[in-house]
């Protein structure tokens, strides 16, 4: 394994007896991947933090009326966005505007949100604190929810070293959890790793094939996605007038255009696009093949639209199945907090 640039240090003062939940976690790089973009010198990860910030995300006391948490749009078994609705729901079953992003692998992210809205993981959870459809909350609110709380008295304590919950250490904590929300072990990598007794079956060879020929350009391997923002020729959904990447820049240039997600454990996120409007792999490759409207900035890649065969739509979802890690999805580190 490469190791992330994470200094293994631990805190502690003079005289003072050190918690093992409190000695700061090297973060492990995949082998073949890139360098996270986080930079953990200035978050470094403890048992501790990641533990507080996983009983945050958890907890409902987010939200005005604390009946929403970060796991009702982020469910850890569907790759941690939400399978059950479109668009997000928040409190007083208000509706959204996008369809939930999935959490995974967010050292790597550069831009947070379909629109590229948030540029900082720490600052990625004001958003659906703040948003009226969501949380509808006030960040400085749960502050104070928090320091009323024993329990997260308790949890700050061992995390920070005090009982006081501030507004940095609630993100950072957050963050923490998130950060640790990593996923690598699907078919996929453990036949590019060439773990023995483990290959492509014919037809996912041949949809991987397809896939390198039509989509890598924009979900490039290893993490499948190249973070950018592009018009994938989706027509405009005129109850939402959601226009992007424009409403972030206010550069024409820039509408509809959304960001490019990641297609890891592609089989489990349904629905997809930024609204949601596609439930199933099939529908999206007939749009790619022959849905699209021809915008004046429709992605370069796209143009001509994806020629795709019957056969070849199976095989390229053959392929993208084997993106499915079950392990992450079924891994108690990452479900509620018992």
């Amino acid at each position: 394994m490469l190791i992330a640039s994470v200094a293994i240090s631990i805190y502690a003062c003079a005289n003072t007896k050190v918690l093992t939940t409190q000695e700061v976690i090297t973060f492990e790089v995949p082998d073949g991947w890139p360098q996270p973009i986080y930079d953990f010198t200035k978050n470094p990860l403890t048992e501790a933090k990641i533990e507080l910030g996983r009983k945050i995300f958890y907890d409902p006391i987010l939200s005005r009326d604390s009946t929403i948490s970060c796991a009702s749009c982020h469910l850890s078994y569907t790759a941690f966005t939400h399978t059950d609705h479109d668009l997000s729901h928040g409190i007083e079953d208000r509706i959204g505007t996008r369809n939930s992003s999935a959490l995974t692998n967010l050292a790597w992210s550069p831009y947070f949100m379909w629109d590229g809205a948030i540029n900082h993981l720490d600052m990625q959870a004001l958003a659906p604190i703040a948003h009226p459809d969501e949380m509808d909350f006030d960040v400085a609110l749960v502050i104070d929810r928090l320091n009323r709380n024993e329990s997260y008295k308790s949890a700050f304590a061992e995390a920070w070293g005090n009982e006081t919950a501030t507004g940095e250490r609630f993100l950072k904590s957050i963050s923490q959890f998130i950060l640790t929300i990593v996923t690598s072990n699907s078919k996929y990598d453990q036949v590019m790793r060439g773990e023995v007794g483990i290959a492509f079956t014919d037809k996912e060879q041949k949809g991987y094939e397809q896939f390198k020929a039509k989509c890598a350009s924009c979900h490039v391997e290893p993490l499948f996605t190249d973070y950018s923002f592009q018009n994938n020729g989706l027509s405009i959904d005129p109850t939402l007038n959601d226009n992007g990447r424009m409403m972030v820049t206010g550069n024409e240039v820039d509408s509809l255009k959304f960001k490019v997600p990641s297609l890891r454990n592609v089989e489990f996120s349904d629905p997809y696009m930024h609204d949601g409007r596609f439930r199933r792999l099939k529908f999206v490759m007939r749009h790619y093949g022959y849905g699209m409207v021809e915008h004046d900035n429709l992605a370069d890649q796209l143009k001509g639209k994806i020629d795709l065969s019957k056969n070849e739509r199976v095989e390229l979802i053959a392929f993208l199945k084997t993106l499915t890690d079950k392990e992450f999805l079924l891994n108690d580190k990452f479900s509620f907090p018992k």
